[in-house]
């Protein structure tokens, strides 16, 4: 979980600004996803779908509760 003023500080930001920030880690971070056997990234991008597709339930599932 990040913290709280890291979470305001991205929730001032434009959403090109957001989609900046994005962009930056995501090429800090392609040379780790991509490191090791075949196997293990497939076992990395699996997790990182399962962790989302969890998130995005929660998510449904709060909106939900507040229609309701």
């Amino acid at each position: 979980m990040l913290h709280p003023e890291t979470l305001e500080a991205y929730r001032r930001m434009t959403p090109s600004q957001r989609f900046k920030v994005m962009l930056e880690m995501m090429r800090e971070n392609s040379s780790r996803i991509f490191h090791g056997s075949a196997d293990q990234v497939d076992r990395r991008f699996e997790l990182l779908h399962r962790q989302n597709e969890d998130r995005n339930q929660r998510m449904l599932k709060a909106i939900a509760r507040t229609r309701s």
